[in-house]
């Protein structure tokens, strides 16, 4: 038993090393080809790492994960063979939307993001984390080498507006967490139209708050809304939940605000007033998701039945406390070190 544990732990590594470095290929490729080289490599690193947990769910999500970025990868390969014996359609509006396409089919982004919360949903906590954040990055850096400005404004209008409405009545956490990455998309297709530091910014941060729920969640082994009314948890645990979700939603005194006050100042300053509009409004309903989570689990009286316990490790108390602390001290550190 200790061996064949030992041997997942090897070899997840190996893949999760295979994973960071076909990032770092396609990202400091200086070809197409090297570009979609590094992410087939992506794919097939990731895939092992889902089947890993050897479920029913998980076999189902590899394979459908396995067919979307199939899909997407023939269509990007495909328009770099075009851009290659076509010199002179560099600058075809059609071509820019159509490596755009395939590029936010591999995001997740909408209209193509019917795959995204499916397979979240059969995903182990740790692999929607990397689904979430890492996976994100080679396309997003790929997409601001070429893009379309106008089709990518109406991409991130749909992302903002579909994240908003696909979440409104789900009752999975997975689920949620999956359109709430959609509507956070948005967010980041306009920061890295506008700057690359800005998108890193953006990305380091929400990666950031992401973790902390995605291990909260981990934690404590929930994945539905009646998990936590029913939970008999400490109320400094459902208030780390509570700090954190408001965080990612970008409440302003919490770490996650800093983000999207710098991307309203910078959509200001570039005349998008009618999208910075429509974002903060999405955001605000988004916050709203979070509210009804956590005030009805810290409001509600739970069931104190004497059958149901529920397994809480509470040996990761520094980890839970760190996170609070971060998400409550972040936002004032951050904006003197900008000031000084």
């Amino acid at each position: 038993m200790f061996h064949s544990n030992k041997f997942s732990i090897l070899t997840k590594m190996f893949f999760m090393f295979i994973i960071f470095f076909s990032t770092m290929i396609s990202i400091s490729a200086n070809s197409w080809m090297g570009c979609w080289i590094g992410l087939e490599i992506n794919l097939m690193a990731f895939i092992p790492i889902i089947i890993m947990n050897n479920n029913l769910l998980s076999s189902e999500a590899s394979l459908k994960y396995f067919l979307i970025q199939s899909i997407s990868s023939i269509n990007f390969l495909f328009i770099i063979l075009i851009k290659i014996y076509f010199f002179n359609i560099d600058d075809n509006n059609l071509i820019m939307m159509l490596m755009n396409s395939s590029l936010l089919m591999k995001m997740g982004s909408a209209p193509f993001h019917f795959w995204f919360p499916n397979i979240i949903d059969g995903l182990t906590m740790m692999n929607c984390f990397i689904l979430m954040t890492w996976q994100k990055i080679t396309p997003m850096i790929l997409l601001s080498y070429y893009f379309n400005m106008n089709f990518l404004l109406i991409i991130v209008i749909m992302n903002a507006i579909i994240g908003v409405l696909g979440g409104v009545n789900q009752s999975s956490l997975r689920k949620i967490l999956a359109f709430s990455s959609i509507n956070n998309l948005s967010w980041m297709i306009m920061s890295i139209m506008i700057s690359e530091n800005l998108w890193l910014m953006y990305f380091s941060i929400y990666s950031l708050m992401i973790f902390f729920i995605c291990m909260f969640l981990y934690l404590f082994n929930m994945m539905f809304f009646n998990q936590i009314f029913m939970s008999n948890m400490k109320t400094i645990m459902k208030m780390t939940l509570f700090i954190n979700l408001l965080s990612l939603g970008g409440l302003p005194p919490f770490l996650g605000f800093l983000p999207k006050w710098v991307m309203i100042n910078f959509l200001m300053m570039n005349n998008f007033q009618i999208i910075n509009f429509i974002l903060i409004m999405m955001s605000l309903v988004m916050l709203f998701f979070y509210l009804r989570i956590t005030f009805s689990s810290i409001l509600f009286n739970h069931f104190k039945s004497k059958w149901f316990k529920m397994k809480m490790n509470y040996k990761n108390m520094t980890f839970i406390y760190f996170s609070i602390y971060l998400s409550l001290l972040g936002l004032p550190i951050s904006t003197m070190i900008f000031i000084y």
